[in-house]
């Protein structure tokens, strides 16, 4: 049921659309935001499906495994505003270009990491270039296509992450289970040589100087209330997602009792998921903001709830975690969208950065309330039910949100 509402709702955008609006192809400049992004998607997901055997391999405990996506998230909360900030004057090709540098180095420190302190290190190193990459990224996609399909050039460089959770998740997930996590890194260092060589080559160089921040301004626009309602509802909505994610690989071989070598085949359905939500909630945007995202945290909430009440049943689960995945990546584009609206008269790229930081600060959260719930809490099998109550939250601080903006409207001068 949700899905179908899903469809049909995207299916009214391509309906209402304006038919020489559908032959509109995108710039090839975007496709080369899209490789960056994928490169940073690995690393940010892969672990995931590697922490039995990082564990194993610096002995710790699973959920101690779970915290390197914590302290990722963290490097990404602290380091999108620090380095927007300071990169301000820089042209934005640069920026990037500098970005993915940074993030190679990290990954290739990660695969060379002798304990368990100097991978959590490296990992916040790859971290700093996740957030202003995606918030300098969004701002040079949104400028690269007409204003009605802006936030569809925001989903096609996030389907960089999505794509990496259905092709280089599983495909790093199987090489650290065959070769060793190590290798998984050293391969992701090189995705990011290559993402490097493809931004460098493929993005226009700058038409002017970009903008410095003017410090008190901007971060007075962040924290209007509507800005601060709007990286709540990331926070939330991404935690849901991942207090069960981060453990996806112990559920679904320890709940529902799937061979190891299952792990990656089943990755692939989530990332399936990801491109589809993902690409559906960018035209869901597109024609209808606000009410997108209330579409995509409605479906995102019961499905984590399904996935509880069914993960004993292994077709049933295969099935929900393509669902879940379609539902909580569905919701990037309209919340990206929504905070770029309501942060208008501050930086674009540093408002960007922000929700960037709350999409990580809530990856960081879901893994850490998903190690209470293993280590203190009812285990493995309560993870989705655990999860469910944040984007349902979420929805109804959206919902409050919403009718402020409404009060806000009906109270203007006219």
């Amino acid at each position: 049921m949700l899905m179908r509402i899903l469809f049909h709702q995207a299916r009214a955008v391509y309906v209402r659309r304006k038919p020489q609006q559908g032959r509109i192809s995108m710039p090839l400049a975007l496709y080369a935001l899209t490789v960056g992004a994928f490169g940073i998607g690995v690393t940010e997901f892969v672990i995931m499906g590697l922490l039995i055997e990082v564990g194993a391999d610096l002995g710790v405990s699973i959920a101690a495994a779970g915290l390197l996506i914590s302290g990722y998230a963290l490097g990404v909360v602290f380091g999108a505003p620090i380095l927007t900030a300071i990169s301000s004057r820089w042209r934005r090709k640069s920026v990037l270009i500098a970005l993915m540098v940074i993030f190679t180095i990290g990954n290739a420190a990660c695969a060379l990491a002798p304990n368990y302190e100097t991978l959590m290190l490296a990992r916040l190193v790859a971290a700093l270039a996740h957030g202003t990459f995606f918030g300098v990224g969004s701002v040079v996609a949104t400028s690269l296509v007409a204003p009605e399909r802006r936030a569809s050039a925001i989903a096609v460089m996030f389907t960089g992450l999505t794509v990496a959770n259905i092709a280089g998740v599983p495909f790093g997930t199987w090489l650290g289970q065959e070769y060793g996590w190590r290798m998984t890194f050293w391969a992701v260092s090189i995705v990011g040589l290559v993402a490097l060589a493809v931004l460098t080559i493929c993005l226009p160089k700058d038409k002017q100087d970009a903008e410095p921040l003017d410090w008190r301004s901007d971060f007075a626009t962040m924290t209007r209330p509507q800005v601060l309602f709007g990286l709540a509802v990331t926070v939330l909505g991404c935690a849901g997602v991942f207090t069960v994610f981060t453990y996806i690989a112990p559920v679904l071989t320890e709940v529902t009792g799937f061979s190891d070598a299952a792990v990656s085949p089943i990755l692939l359905v989530f990332g399936g998921g990801l491109i589809l939500g993902n690409l559906v909630g960018g035209r869901l945007a597109d024609h209808n903001l606000d009410r997108s995202i209330l579409i995509t945290l409605l479906a995102l909430g019961p499905s984590l709830l399904l996935m509880f009440l069914l993960l004993n049943d292994k077709t049933l689960t295969v099935a929900l975690v393509g669902l879940v995945g379609a539902a909580g990546f569905s919701t990037v584009a309209p919340l990206q969208m929504r905070i770029m609206a309501k942060a208008e008269g501050a930086g674009q790229a540093l408002a960007s950065s922000f929700n960037i930081a709350a999409f990580n600060l809530g990856n960081a959260l879901g893994a850490w309330i998903g190690g209470i719930t293993i280590d203190r809490g009812p285990g493995l099998a309560a993870l989705p039910l655990v999860a469910a109550i944040f984007p349902l939250a979420a929805l109804g601080l959206s919902i409050l949100a919403q009718r402020r903006d409404q009060r806000t409207a009906s109270h203007a001068p006219r």
